[in-house]
């Protein structure tokens, strides 16, 4: 009986974010409210979801933070250098356009953002591809394959997911995946260069003159901060090596476990912006600038922890994996968390991350364990199917790209797929060499 309320629960909340009958912000907290009052949990709800909001307290500081933190670093102009270097590098080359198109969004999503990653990428590059007469799709191609291999940074959307779900912090479920991450940005380049070998053979190296180059790399890079609503006056061009050792010392420091993260961010973010905006004024309009993007995802982080305090409180999580280890062969049990690397794929390109990560991976980690596969194996699988997700036509970031770039959604989709799920395959190989699964 607890599990078939478990099931319908998830269902029900499924279907109601994925027909947008509610936000995945509201079901999250109404839905398990719902189902632990029907399955006579009167009394003991509060409290269930009191410790569901404190194990996942932690991930949503960290997020807070990591997006106030690479707010501060976009507004200071710290990748402004980038798109400025790589415009000037790649001149009339396409081959090296495409390779340079997939250096910048790749650096350029460490902020976690697909959208303002996308908003820098295509108005930086798109006048370059137009000018050479390079085709626009290979463009969105990279864009969108380096920003899905990207997604899987602790402070995007579906990392904060698993690591709220499953009760984990960065150093236990993202650190080690940074190996097949890595794996998946070789493919990143590779599809760049195998599109920019492409478009070298149609047209040819486009001799350009340098004081063009020039030119177009200042208008280009202005262009880039005017996407992202960055005006001149808070740009911070004597700091960028200050920026740039911050960050990166920041970046090894989350590697290494120096402190918890949560603390990390708050740290890097309070000397980040005592650096850049040292006047009380300014660090006010700052924060209030990236409020909108800290509510919506610090708030859906918390309504998770209302939704999985409930799911384990009452043991429904329990009772729906019982229920699915009298169907799943044996043999499958020690494989679990390769098959669900490999589901995550098809799992997320047909449904949102709110009902993959929230709805059904909690039952998948609950399943896994039975057989002695931890929980947080299948949470690092999960992630593996990230470059085919933002394929999905679920994905609305996906639909401001292909609108900046001028191309079609479904050519975007028949140029890529291959690659995305090759760089799904190439992470799985790699976690399953190096046992990070």
């Amino acid at each position: 009986m607890l599990a078939l309320l478990g099931f319908l629960m998830i269902i029900v909340f499924m279907y109601l974010i994925m027909t947008k009958r509610l936000s995945a912000l509201i079901a999250l907290m109404v839905i398990p409210v719902v189902f632990a009052l029907l399955g006579g949990f009167t009394e003991d709800i509060g409290q269930m979801m009191l410790d569901g909001v404190s194990k996942v307290a932690p991930t949503g500081i960290m997020i807070m933070f990591a997006i106030l933190y690479f707010g501060v670093m976009i507004d200071a102009g710290l990748f402004d250098p980038v798109v400025e270097k790589i415009i000037r590098v790649v001149k009339g080359d396409p081959l090296k356009v495409a390779m340079g198109t997939a250096c910048l969004i790749l650096f350029v999503s460490l902020d976690g953002d697909g959208t303002t990653a996308y908003m820098i990428t295509v108005s930086a590059m798109l006048p370059l591809y137009k000018r050479i007469g390079m085709n626009p799709l290979v463009l969105a191609g990279i864009a969108v394959l380096g920003s899905g291999v990207m997604n899987l940074l602790p402070w995007g959307g579906p990392t904060a997911r698993a690591m709220s779900v499953l009760g984990l912090g960065v150093s236990e479920l993202f650190v080690p995946v940074l190996p097949a991450m890595l794996g998946g940005v070789l493919v990143v380049l590779g599809a760049a260069f195998y599109y920019g070998k492409k478009e070298r053979k149609r047209l040819g190296v486009i001799h350009i003159n340098q004081n063009v180059i020039d030119e177009m790399a200042s208008k280009e890079t202005a262009a880039a901060s005017e996407a992202v609503g960055q005006d001149e006056s808070i740009k911070r061009p004597k700091l960028i090596w200050v920026n740039f050792l911050l960050t990166i010392l920041l970046l090894v420091c989350l590697v290494v476990g120096v402190l918890p993260t949560p603390v990390l961010f708050m740290i890097a973010f309070a000397v980040a912006i005592m650096i850049n905006y040292p006047n009380m004024e300014q660090q006010k309009e700052r924060i209030s600038t990236y409020a909108g993007n800290v509510l919506s995802v610090v708030s859906l982080v918390f309504a998770a922890g209302v939704f999985t305090g409930i799911l384990t409180g009452t043991e429904m999580v329990d009772a729906m994996a019982n229920s699915l280890i009298s169907v799943i062969p044996d043999a499958w049990g020690q494989n679990f968390a390769v098959i669900t690397a490999i589901a995550s794929a098809p799992f997320t390109f047909f449904m949102s991350n709110d009902a993959f990560y929230f709805g059904v991976l909690p039952v998948l980690a609950e399943t896994a364990s039975t057989y002695g596969v931890s929980p947080v194996e299948v949470g690092r699988a999960s992630l593996l199917g990230l470059p085919v997700h933002l394929l999905s036509p679920l994905v609305p970031s996906t639909y401001l790209l292909v609108g900046m770039a001028g191309v079609e959604f479904g050519d975007l989709q028949k140029m890529m797929l291959k690659w995305a799920a090759l760089a799904t395959l190439v992470m799985t190989v790699v976690a399953v060499v190096l046992g990070i699964i």
